[in-house]
């Protein structure tokens, strides 16, 4: 889940900044700050939004820097447990596919990518299924859900799943949606002629 979070924080900011104002100086120093940066209880920091205050700046001796208690907003996502993930196949392994959310990345086992016995095609670097003849291959756009957590490394490792009805690549659920609707169109006059045979019985 994306928040917007309000962070209260002592603030280093390099000496290559002092020639900034202050308020310019913390903005530039957290948006260096916070590329990159995960914490498990705050989640991954996309952007830096606003500062909102600046306190008064301290020099420890022995450092060069300055040190400003300043408050901020940041935008952030927060992984959590069965959410549903937007993203694209980065790279086709194995033993599964990773999939890029912007934020972060995650995994997809080969066994969790479609409901079909999948195989990798070394050929044409994609995961095919063997009865349906779909295939996952890089810059494909999917939607997966979040299956597992584990906050044991710098980043969290995140299991998804596409073996659930409405996910996986976005041509697949394309697909299903027009069988879906061309089969409710088929039962609909199948329904209608059997309507029209009762009606048109003598008794």
């Amino acid at each position: 889940m994306f928040y917007i979070t309000e962070v209260q924080d002592y603030v280093r900011v390099a000496p290559k900044l002092f020639g900034l104002p202050t308020a310019e100086a913390i903005d530039k120093q957290l948006r260096e700050t916070y590329t990159d940066y995960y914490d498990e209880e705050l989640g991954k920091a996309v952007s830096v939004i606003a500062v909102l205050e600046v306190g008064e700046g301290v020099i420890i001796p022995g450092d060069g820097a300055a040190y400003y208690n300043a408050r901020f907003k940041l935008l952030v996502w927060k992984p959590e447990l069965q959410e549903l993930v937007y993203g694209v196949i980065a790279e086709i392994t194995n033993f599964g596919a990773f999939i890029d959310m912007g934020a972060m990345r995650g995994m997809i086992h080969i066994g969790q990518t479609m409901d079909d016995y999948v195989s990798l095609n070394l050929k044409t670097s994609s995961l095919l299924g063997k009865s349906s003849k779909r295939s996952l291959k890089q810059k494909d756009l999917c939607v997966a859900r979040i299956v597992s957590l584990s906050h044991k490394a710098a980043e969290p490792k995140m299991g998804l799943t596409m073996r659930q009805p409405g996910l996986g690549k976005l041509e697949w659920l394309n697909e299903d949606k027009k069988k879906k609707e061309a089969e409710a169109k088929k039962l609909a006059r199948v329904e209608e002629k059997v309507v029209k045979g009762k009606g048109g019985k003598k008794k």
